[in-house]
């Protein structure tokens, strides 16, 4: 059995052929499962391996002005899923100025010496290689020559004339806070995860402790709001209501992620932490009277019990 993750196509070495696939899979939302879930299926009943080639940075980082905070999934999280979907092998290719520049050609070559190709799996609209010329046509052609099969898998969308699953909608929906309408094309709930910190301490002083999330500096986060969300820690999942934002009523300029999680006193500081996100309850609002923020922190607490009761129910 090969190396399981790989950092560089190069270092592949793989005993047989392999059904590949080939994509930036940030968020790994419905649409990029339809096709990892056919790849495997394949591979399994044909007895080959099933490869994925994904790229960091995304491709988007390099060409484009684009937002710091970006990715739907870190790298790490991204393959431990693919594996989790039965891929036999996952390749972060590093996305520099080399393999920007690498012609479509070469690409196909890199694939069929280091992979073995003998089909390659992509979304309908996918192409490769240097100014993208290694379209869907040109990969049949390549295949012809090389000796694989291109398998087309046509994007979806949520319902008849609706949006297609894409990351780049995904990303729109979680910066206007929109979670149910993220969710329902990624599949679950958009996640993210951190180490707590200390903060300022004032959830506790009213009773309200909140653990406070240092979080990878590229992960995208949701628009400034209170949210339900559903805490895991030390393996066991907790009912939560989540601050982000920067705190405007005590005149914060950082952005802080806060969560209070329901009847919990653990001290968990230096943990690590992950809040999946069920829905905004409200946008970050400023209160000029302390009580009434902390009246306001208390509804919040019991709109998210509620919703998040609701939603364990079934």
């Amino acid at each position: 059995m090969p190396e399981r993750q790989l950092s560089d196509i190069r270092q592949a070495r793989l005993e047989r052929a392999a059904l590949v696939s080939i994509g930036v899979f940030d968020g790994l939302h419905r649409g990029h499962q339809r096709v990892i879930d056919s790849l495997v299926a394949r591979a399994r009943a044909t007895r080959q391996l099933a490869a994925v080639l994904t790229f960091f940075p995304h491709p988007d980082k390099l060409l484009s002005d684009i937002a710091p905070r970006y990715y739907l999934t870190s790298p790490k999280r991204r393959a431990a899923r693919l594996l989790n979907l039965g891929v036999d092998v996952v390749i972060t290719q590093r996305f520099d100025d080399e393999m920007r520049n690498l012609p479509a050609e070469d690409f196909v070559q890199l694939l069929v010496r280091h992979l073995r190709l003998q089909e390659l799996w992509v979304g309908a609209d996918f192409a490769l290689g240097y100014q993208r010329r290694g379209d869907i046509p040109f990969l049949r052609q390549q295949g012809a020559q090389h000796g694989f099969t291109v398998k087309a898998v046509e994007l979806i969308s949520l319902e008849a004339g609706g949006r297609l699953i894409r990351s780049s909608n995904i990303r729109e929906y979680i910066r206007r806070g929109e979670l149910p309408a993220a969710n329902a094309m990624l599949g679950y709930p958009f996640a993210i995860d951190g180490i707590v910190v200390r903060g300022e301490q004032r959830g506790r002083k009213i009773g309200v402790p909140t653990a406070n999330l240092d979080v990878w500096a590229e992960q995208l986060i949701p628009a400034a709001g209170v949210y339900a969300t559903w805490a895991l820690v030390d393996g066991k999942m907790h009912m939560a209501a989540t601050n982000i934002g920067y705190r405007p009523t005590f005149a914060g300029e950082a952005l802080s992620i806060e969560a209070h999680l329901l009847d919990f006193a653990d001290d968990i500081y230096g943990k690590r932490l992950e809040l999946r996100f069920e829905q905004r309850l409200r946008a970050e609002q400023k209160f000029d009277d302390f009580q009434d923020l902390v009246a306001q922190i208390r509804r919040d607490i019991a709109a998210a019990r509620t919703l998040l009761s609701a939603r364990a129910a079934g």
